[in-house]
């Protein structure tokens, strides 16, 4: 387990831009927080690496945006509407782990489906600072 703090939202990319130069192709990370602590800006550091030409944005309403990357498709999961098993085979989830590198936002809404050895992410707010943040890194 690896703790940080950031200060920004630069910061917490900078922090993902890390994270992505171990990645490879079948991993998954499952992100955890609350609402605006900065999901989508770790995502876009991740894929600052991995598919630098993308123009990331929260899949809130799409559920998984890709990314087209140099070595293999970068997915990004927003599952805060999911509610079972039949919603994840309705989008292909389980078709998408194989073909990249998945990362998916609200984690805490499909425990059952986080693959063995997935990269957990958490951003907590710190409270004595509106702009800062905790985050965890931890590799299952």
């Amino acid at each position: 387990m690896t703790e940080y703090i950031s200060c920004s939202t630069e910061e917490t990319e900078r922090i993902a831009e890390d994270l992505a130069k171990e990645l490879k192709k079948g991993d998954f990370v499952a992100m955890y927080g609350d609402l605006g602590v900065g999901k989508t800006a770790f995502v876009r550091g991740l894929a600052r690496v991995l598919a630098p030409c993308a123009s990331v944005k929260s899949p809130t309403y799409t559920v998984v945006n890709e990314y087209k990357g140099e070595k293999c498709k970068l997915f990004h999961f927003d599952v805060y509407r999911i509610e079972d098993d039949d919603d994840l085979y309705s989008i292909g989830f389980y078709d998408y782990l194989r073909k990249g590198i998945s990362v998916c936002e609200w984690s805490e809404n499909i425990p059952w489906a986080i693959p063995d050895g997935a990269f957990t992410v958490t951003i907590e707010r710190v409270a004595e600072d509106i702009n800062k943040r905790k985050i965890t890194i931890t590799k299952g």
